[in-house]
């Protein structure tokens, strides 16, 4: 079996999974992970199911706007769309960039002149990641610390609490020496 695109297709069956269906990427081939009493009927709905799931998720993320900003400009109108998205447009940096010189911070802004710098250790880790460091980087241009306002402001980011999570499970691995890479920062800022 392969994919509409042409990938093939691998089918896990697993006696540990008992009621939930999960399909992903690992090298080049679409794999369904499903429950090991699934009958063949139930297996060829569910494998068609989380097939289109996965070309749903693949569209989504190559779609127009997706791209990751690598270059400063990117980046400065990357975070032009997601305060307009988010924060109705009220953030309005002066400039937004990358950089390689922040070890124990995520991102920085800096509300007086209205700069935000982010930690090129974010460059890897997944858009939705390195949009939360953004919008919370953002959100300090109008709330300079960390509190109830502050928060509300993030809370129409859907993966405020996933994103925080994914950064605290980095920085946790970094500082005991679980990841590959150097240690990272440790704070959103």
């Amino acid at each position: 079996m392969t994919t509409p695109d042409g990938a093939p297709v691998e089918v896990r069956r697993s006696a540990r999974r008992t009621r939930t269906v999960a399909a992903f990427w690992e090298n080049g081939t679409a794999v369904v992970a499903i429950p090991a009493r699934f009958t063949a009927a139930q297996e060829s709905e569910w494998v068609h199911r989380m097939l289109a799931k996965l070309q749903r998720q693949g569209e989504r993320r190559a779609a127009p706007g997706r791209k990751r900003p690598a270059s400063d400009a990117a980046l400065a109108e990357h975070a032009a769309h997601l305060s307009n998205r988010y924060l109705g447009g009220r953030a309005v940096p002066a400039s937004v960039r990358w950089v390689s010189n922040q070890h124990s911070r995520w991102g920085s802004a800096t509300p007086a002149d209205g700069t935000i710098r982010l930690s090129d250790k974010l460059r890897p880790m997944p858009q939705w990641v390195i949009d939360y460091v953004l919008l919370h980087e953002l959100a300090h241009l109008l709330v300079a610390g960390h509190n109830a306002a502050f928060w509300k402001l993030l809370e129409a980011y859907p993966e405020t609490q996933r994103a925080k999570a994914f950064l605290e499970g980095v920085s946790f691995a970094t500082a005991r020496g679980l990841a590959e890479q150097d240690r990272g920062p440790h704070d959103a800022d």
